[in-house]
């Protein structure tokens, strides 16, 4: 797996992106207090559950693959010439 450059910044906009995704279905309500592995652990099974994206093997599921997988969801969702692309 490698690291894609801005990792950290992609995560933390999957993040805002999957809170939104999953509040705009109405499946969830994420709370202040929701740590951030909770809510990447969340938003990963409702994109795999919504076919958005594709499953990792069960025996690879860790919270740094899922950051991946999420991170590599949110570059596909900012347009071309984001900051965070280059």
């Amino acid at each position: 797996m490698k690291k894609l450059k801005h990792e950290a910044e992609l995560v933390k906009e999957a993040i805002r992106a999957g809170v939104e995704y999953g509040e705009n279905r109405g499946v969830v309500e994420f709370e202040a207090t929701d740590s951030a592995n909770e809510k990447i652990e969340y938003i990963y099974r409702l994109l795999i559950h919504d076919n958005v994206i594709q499953p990792l093997p069960e025996d690879q599921v860790s919270q740094k693959a899922m950051r991946h997988r999420l991170a590599i969801w949110a570059s596909k969702q900012l347009p071309a010439d984001h900051p965070l692309l280059n």
